[in-house]
């Protein structure tokens, strides 16, 4: 197993990629602490990995307050006594509007829940890991940080803010043995995609495949990455078979930028 006794911080536990980390990284051997700002979602997503067999605890989070943070991290301890992971998945995008269009107050609650919502949760497991002199830490990132897109202003420079934090955190909890690493997500085939998908096939009298066809020729692979294959790459990170990298982001889009 590839996490065996891992114990694994999950924010941002949405229908997507999220759930799909908590199953399989508990099948993978890791205890998934995991955390969304909706109480039922998460108390259905811990039910899950618990009727598979693994091991979970869940509590409703909002990473945007520094207590709910600390309780989470405590609970975690409480519950396993120890944190060895935490992956940064929860995030705001916000309205889809240009700069000018948006109000700087906008970008700002953008920016609170997806850069600095991290780094509260990074504040919360900090002394525990850094009393094992050990940990990995994994912020997942978006493309839009590299390719932005219009209406995603906000959300693309928040992004782009995570990536620069997960460097300069690389830089100092190295001494203790943390690596931390970014995860720069492209499309994913996933649930949030197939409803999105839907409801522009019924808007534009197109089928789904037409609707997925351009994007898929845009991707040297030739298809949008399954979100559990998504998932895999991101719990290798926090995996021994990744001890020696840190301060990286690493695309994981199907080789987006070498077609189209």
């Amino acid at each position: 197993m590839l996490l065996k006794d891992k114990v694994v911080i999950i924010t941002g536990v949405g229908p997507g990629m999220g759930r799909k980390m908590a199953l399989i990284g508990a099948a993978e051997g890791a205890k998934v602490a995991l955390a969304a700002r909706s109480k039922d979602f998460v108390e259905q997503v811990t039910a899950e990995v618990k009727a598979a067999g693994g091991e979970a605890i869940g509590l409703p989070t909002d990473v945007d307050n520094m207590d709910q943070c600390q309780a989470l991290a405590d609970a975690t301890l409480k519950e396993w006594g120890r944190i060895d992971g935490l992956i940064n998945s929860a995030y705001m995008h916000g309205d889809f509007a240009s700069f000018d269009e948006s109000s700087i107050e906008a970008w700002q609650s953008v920016m609170s829940v997806t850069c600095f919502g991290a780094l509260r949760m990074v504040k919360a497991v900090l002394p525990a890991m850094k009393s094992r002199h050990e940990g990995s830490i994994v912020n997942v990132s978006s493309m839009s940080s590299v390719q932005p897109y219009a209406g995603g202003a906000g959300y693309a420079t928040a992004k782009a803010a995570l990536e620069g934090a997960t460097r300069q955190l690389a830089k100092e909890l190295g001494a203790h043995n943390i690596r931390v690493n970014s995860t720069r997500m492209g499309r994913m085939d996933g649930v949030p995609w197939h409803n999105a998908r839907s409801y522009m096939a019924q808007s534009s009298g197109q089928t789904e495949d037409e609707i997925d066809a351009p994007f898929r020729k845009l991707i040297a692979l030739g298809q949008l990455p399954p979100d559990d294959d998504c998932a895999k790459s991101v719990l290798f990170f926090v995996s021994d078979y990744s001890r020696v990298i840190s301060g990286t982001s690493i695309d994981i889009n199907g080789g987006e930028y070498m077609a189209g």
